[in-house]
């Protein structure tokens, strides 16, 4: 959490809390699977509605579903197969931390979401390499 240089814990909860919702939703982010972090070039991503995610941590170890939501005031996020039943039979999702979570498929949807991450993966032409439409600018 940058921006805070206080020690004190009550200052670091108050940042926490009232931290803009832009910001709260990079503090939501799951490990990407190996195949993904090649693909991708990054370690981690936050996550979104529409993304696959496998349970890491707690009783739903192993299941596997896509997001249905996120909440990011709350900073908690509910996978579809992972639900419990109520006592009058009724099934709800359980609220999950997105730490707890590997992102198996990234929902693809959003141009900007992975902007610059496509290059690498395509192996389109970069800004070093030489081409017919960066000599016009070289001279």
């Amino acid at each position: 959490m940058k921006g805070v240089e206080s020690s004190k814990p009550k200052k670091q909860r108050k940042a926490h809390y009232g931290m803009a919702l832009h910001k709260k939703q990079h503090g939501l982010a799951g490990h990407l699977d190996k195949k993904l972090r090649k693909e991708l070039g990054m370690r981690s991503i936050a996550v979104r509605k529409g993304d696959s995610v496998k349970v890491l941590r707690g009783g739903f170890k192993g299941k596997s579903g896509k997001i249905t939501a996120v909440d990011y005031r709350k900073g908690i996020v509910f996978v579809e197969k992972v639900v419990r039943k109520k006592a009058n039979g009724e099934e709800i999702q359980v609220p999950l931390q997105a730490s707890k979570l590997l992102v198996i498929e990234v929902e693809k949807s959003d141009s900007r979401r992975l902007k610059g991450k496509k290059a690498k993966v395509d192996g389109e032409k970069g800004a070093g390499k030489k081409g017919p439409e960066n000599e016009i600018l070289e001279r």
